[in-house]
């Protein structure tokens, strides 16, 4: 691993996303309709501002760009995925529950050893990762003490039965 010469401050974190959408709408319907998050504050036609738990926001929507647009076209640079962290495996277990009511399909769905995540993509086709980290006390490690990540299925009916 290599180790910047001034590293960030390890309590850094990234505060909020912002998304360029073609249809505000359609865009809340899926992150407040079917993810759950709170609409805190919307600009006309034009914005809104969502989060979890009465943050000012976690993500932003807005079609200052992107009215009517379409998504960037496969092998162009972009944004991967926004990923957004739940406080624990039955939080998570409810958002699979929530895909599965609305019909949402998964692309992917992995154990990495130290997160289990479910991989999917919002209404503009931008993707998205949910997911939750396991305690650091369980994480896979290699004997020198490194981490040692791997990527394997995720067992969603195992996942599932977290939610009740």
């Amino acid at each position: 691993m290599s180790r910047a010469e001034r590293p960030i401050p390890a309590g850094t974190r990234i505060g909020h996303v912002h998304l360029k959408v073609a249809d505000l709408d359609r865009a809340l319907g899926f992150y407040c309709g079917v993810l759950g998050f709170e609409l805190i504050q919307r600009y006309g036609t034009q914005a809104a501002f969502v989060s979890a738990g009465g943050y000012h926001h976690h993500i932003g929507l807005n079609t200052w760009e992107s009215l009517g647009g379409s998504p960037p076209p496969p092998g162009s640079t972009g944004l991967f995925h926004t990923a957004i962290l739940y406080p624990t495996r039955a939080d998570l277990a409810d958002a699979l529950r929530r895909l599965v009511e609305h019909r949402i399909p998964l692309d992917g769905a992995s154990d990495h050893g130290v997160s289990e995540a479910l991989y999917l993509r919002d209404p503009d086709q931008n993707g998205v990762e949910l997911y939750w980290d396991r305690p650091e006390s369980q994480w896979p490690r290699k004997l020198d003490g490194s981490l040692e990540m791997f990527t394997r299925r995720l067992d969603l009916d195992d996942l599932i039965r977290a939610a009740a």
